[in-house]
């Protein structure tokens, strides 16, 4: 009797295995279904607009300064290289929308080439970012 009763000790351990598998499940779904934001790189001063709107998700974004550079992904870029960055972010995630950050103090002719370019890349969903009065 005295055998039996420790052979039913051996056997009232608990197996973990299966909550290691729902918290690893667990934490696939969260990293999967986690939202990422992306910046452009640089601050800017935005204009102002009274009839500006708040659009919650651009996600391709590109800043131009008051001295004329092209941010994208937190690094410089060329004129030329902005249709194939935008390409590259747009194979990403086919939905993309852009948003462009211009400075007021920039050039509206680089503003518009930017536009062009974006036009080019096969993205239509274009806004210009402002800030409202």
């Amino acid at each position: 009797m005295r055998r039996r009763y420790c052979q039913d000790d051996d056997e009232a351990t608990i197996d973990l295995t299966p909550l290691m598998d729902i918290v690893f499940i667990m934490l696939i779904f969260f990293i999967v279904t986690t939202s990422f934001i992306k910046e452009s790189g640089v601050d800017v001063n935005r204009p102002s607009a009274n009839t500006a709107e708040r659009k919650e998700h651009g996600n391709i974004l590109i800043a131009i300064t008051a001295n004329d550079e092209i941010w994208m992904d937190k690094r410089p870029v060329d004129i030329r290289a902005v249709r194939a960055n935008v390409e590259r972010l747009k194979a990403e995630s086919p939905e993309a929308s852009v948003v462009i950050q211009a400075d007021k103090d920039s050039k509206n002719g680089l503003l518009v080439q930017v536009m062009d370019q974006v036009h080019l890349a096969g993205i239509l969903n274009i806004s210009i970012a402002a800030v409202k009065d």
